[in-house]
């Protein structure tokens, strides 16, 4: 009989652990900040709009001096939105 007892308590102290850590679990699914789609679009927006400005200038915009690497810079902002995609709720 005393080992019934033992084993119930074994149960309902496992089944406590598996609630607890279904909570904990739950608290990394919130939803994002209002803030963090806008800028999640912003960045991949002036991405493109920053290489869209150095073809159309023919390299005069954004930063002369720079030359091609300005393709580069456009891309890496444009890759900042599409990093914080992966973490979209």
């Amino acid at each position: 009989m005393a080992r019934d007892k033992d084993t119930s308590t074994d149960v309902a102290r496992r089944t406590r652990e598996v609630q607890r850590s279904n909570r904990d679990d739950s608290s990394s699914n919130n939803p994002n900040p209002v803030w963090f789609k806008p800028v999640m679009f912003g960045f991949m927006l002036v991405g493109l709009l920053w290489i869209i400005v150095f073809y159309v200038s023919q390299g005069q915009f954004p930063i002369p001096d720079l030359a091609s690497w300005n393709i580069l810079i456009g891309f890496g902002i444009a890759f900042i939105g599409f990093i914080m995609t992966t973490r979209w709720r």
